[in-house]
C-alpha cells in the first residue's frame, strides 16, 4: 500500500510557486499514463493540479486531449487536493464516485489544469468539485467522493 513517502511533493525550482506531485515509482500509471504534474493551493479549500503539457500520447484521433486522460487527471487531482488542502495522506483512499461533464476539447501542447475544491469532509468521506481548464478555456466540470482509508 502507498503512503505519503510514495510521493515526491516538494517545491519545484523550475516552476516557482508550484510543488511537484509525482510518485517515486515512475513505472506506475500516474507517471507512465499522465506524466509530470505540479500542484499548488489556491485558497483555503482549493488546489490546482497541473499536467505540465498535454502531449501527443494524451491525444485522441481528433488531436485533442482524450477524455480518458481528462478523467484520470481529475481522479489524481482529487487525491492530491486532499493531501494539499487537508494535509491528509490520501494514499489508502478510494474513489467512490466521479460525475463529469465534458464542456470543451482539451488542446495538445498546453498545460492542463484541474482546480479542485473540498466541499465537505466527514469522518469517512471527502466530497469535492471542480473544473478542468486550459487558460480561460473550460474543458470539463466534475463532482466526486473519496472514502478515506480504514483505520486498522
Amino acid at each position: 500500500m502507498a503512503d505519503a513517502a510514495s510521493f515526491i511533493h516538494a517545491p519545484d525550482p523550475e516552476f516557482p510557486g508550484w510543488a511537484s506531485w509525482q510518485l517515486h515509482d515512475d513505472l506506475r500509471f500516474n507517471t507512465q499514463g499522465l506524466g509530470r504534474m505540479l500542484i499548488r493551493c489556491e485558497g483555503e479549500r482549493s488546489a490546482r493540479l497541473r499536467l505540465i503539457e498535454a502531449e501527443q500520447r494524451h491525444s485522441n484521433i481528433h488531436n485533442n486531449v482524450h477524455g480518458g486522460v481528462t478523467l484520470a487527471l481529475i481522479d489524481v487531482a482529487m487525491f492530491a487536493t486532499i493531501y494539499a488542502v487537508l494535509g491528509a495522506d490520501a494514499a489508502g483512499s478510494v474513489t467512490l464516485d466521479l460525475q463529469n461533464q465534458f464542456i470543451g476539447a482539451g488542446r495538445i501542447g498546453e498545460p492542463l489544469d484541474v482546480v479542485s475544491e473540498v466541499m465537505q469532509e466527514t469522518r469517512r468521506l471527502v466530497f469535492l468539485r471542480g473544473t478542468v481548464e486550459q487558460g480561460d478555456h473550460l474543458v470539463a466540470s466534475f463532482m466526486g467522493t473519496l472514502r478515506k482509508p480504514s483505520v486498522r
